[in-house]
């Protein structure tokens, strides 16, 4: 068998100082690094799980030729995990005479800031909007904006700052006349090696084509495997677990691929959720702003398709729209595949149909045949950054005479993986689509689900409020000025 190269130091920039790290743990956070270590403090800690922005960096990484800067939380993110990469921490905005930077003389100027300590991670957070896009949207400023929290201030001014920002001043940055000289440094910095680190004596793993990652998973079936670690960090800032072998799956530039292939589209396991949305989007604008809830831009840039399927989460937004469209996985062993639909994959609570050695290559999803009906809601408490308390993807075909000839009712939240409601879809099958059958089909459900009571919600109100889902996909489905006032919202939505 053929061994891929070895390489046994971590390298990536920070601003201009080429980093290269020879022992690390493979667990340890980019925010305990920066503060620690390089006594970059202006990187905050605020809940180190990934939902209070404080700890906001910009980290810059090459996607197809170009360099691509995006928004992460430096709490859940592995250091290892920044091979490669150009990290930006706001101590680098400041020019060498002390100006201050376009972003933050915009915050300085419309009073964006009281106490002060959400401040870094809110100008992190426009930094990546400035360096990616010209002349946003408020409603773009706001999804930018959705990972960060501030305590004091208020989100107005913020959004003016933001607003303010000049995009001809945007040409004269010098962050982006740099770009071309960091695009070489990190082609520099490029290799098919696989990472091999320790800290004598837990071990990182971050291979640079699958075949490599195919042969380390197999030779270590009980690693863990990270792909953005938005929730895999959390095992580690929460449940204190301490994992090894580490295998990143970062470096994989083939695992990020989205392709057409005429009745579906093949999303590689790394594609993050970002491009996953733009994708989704031309299947259903339902599914384009549900992902727009898909946690904070910081989670969405570094959260993959392959992660959010693969942890096997009984309350991730995905899987039930995936399992409604009939979506199949890849999964790979050694050299040989298999495909497995993505609603035989969840067995029970965090335990999927996963051989050891075996990982998610890809995911195959349909486009919707013409004239098929689907529906998708996600009921949180917060309308961003939240885990649902109930999510409902509904799939249906109706015969010539209106009557349903095929449908796939898909949930989360409500029993220890995401699931089909099964004697839900069998009250429907054959009946016209009315109200009749979906009040049939609603009393149907408390046979497929015991759902739970927690601090999201109680088992009575998952038990309503999956019901009411599907009144409600009844409704936008028959009543014509229904589908078109929500057809408008959604196009307003995703416009801004």
């Amino acid at each position: 068998m053929h061994r891929p190269a070895m390489r046994e130091t971590v390298r990536f920039l920070l601003g201009d100082e080429l980093v290269e790290i020879a022992s690390c743990d493979p667990t340890r956070t980019v925010l305990d690094w920066l503060r620690l270590d390089r006594r970059r403090t202006g990187t905050k800690e605020g809940c180190a799980e990934g939902d209070c922005g404080a700890c906001t960096i910009v980290v810059g990484r090459l996607d197809g030729g170009r360099l691509r800067y995006e928004a992460i939380n430096a709490c859940i993110r592995f250091l290892p995990t920044l091979d490669g990469c150009h990290v930006l921490t706001v101590e680098h905005l400041r020019s060498p005479d002390g100006t201050l930077h376009p972003v933050q003389q915009a915050m300085v100027d419309c009073h964006g800031s009281q106490c002060g300590f959400c401040t870094p991670g809110f100008v992190m957070s426009l930094l990546a909007l400035w360096l990616s896009e010209r002349a946003p949207s408020v409603q773009r400023i706001e999804d930018a904006l959705a990972g960060n929290l501030c305590r004091c201030t208020g989100y107005e001014p913020i959004i003016a700052a933001a607003q303010r920002m000049d995009a001809d001043e945007r040409e004269r940055d010098r962050f982006v006349a740099a770009m071309p000289a960091i695009i070489a440094r990190l082609k520099a910095l490029a290799d098919n090696e696989t990472i091999s680190i320790d800290d004598g004596e837990r071990h990182f793993y971050a291979p640079a084509t699958v075949a490599a990652l195919a042969e380390l998973v197999s030779a270590h079936p009980q690693a863990t495997l990270v792909a953005g670690a938005t929730d895999v960090g959390l095992w580690v800032t929460k449940g204190m677990r301490r994992l090894d072998p580490v295998i990143s799956l970062g470096r994989l530039d083939e695992l990020r691929a989205i392709s057409d292939e005429g009745d579906h589209l093949r999303f590689g396991a790394m594609a993050n959720q970002v491009a996953v949305r733009e994708a989704l989007a031309g299947i259903s604008p339902q599914l384009d702003e549900m992902m727009r809830r898909f946690g904070g831009e910081q989670v969405r840039n570094a959260g993959t398709i392959g992660g959010n399927v693969a942890n096997g989460s009984p309350i991730g937004d995905l899987p039930p729209a995936l399992i409604a469209l009939g979506a199949t996985l890849v999964l790979r062993k050694g050299s040989e595949r298999r495909e497995l639909l993505l609603e035989a994959f969840f067995l029970d609570y965090r335990k999927q149909d996963r051989q050891p050695g075996e990982f998610v290559e890809a995911v195959l999803v349909p486009k919707l045949p013409r004239g098929a009906l689907f529906h998708i809601s996600k009921i949180s408490k917060r309308f961003d950054e939240d885990i649902s308390a109930v999510c409902g993807a509904f799939y249906l075909e109706l015969d010539d005479a209106g009557r349903v000839s095929e449908a796939r009712l898909a949930y989360g939240g409500m029993a220890g993986i995401p699931k089909r409601a099964k004697a839900a879809e069998a009250a429907l099958l054959g009946g016209s689509w009315d109200q009749a059958s979906v009040t049939t089909a609603i009393a149907a459900l408390a046979q497929d689900f015991t759902p739970l009571t927690d601090m999201r919600a109680s088992a009575a109100y998952r038990l309503k409020v999956a019901g009411n889902l599907l009144r409600r996909f009844l409704i936008e489905t028959t009543r014509p000025e229904t589908a078109t006032r929500v057809a408008g919202l959604l196009a307003e939505a995703a416009h801004g």
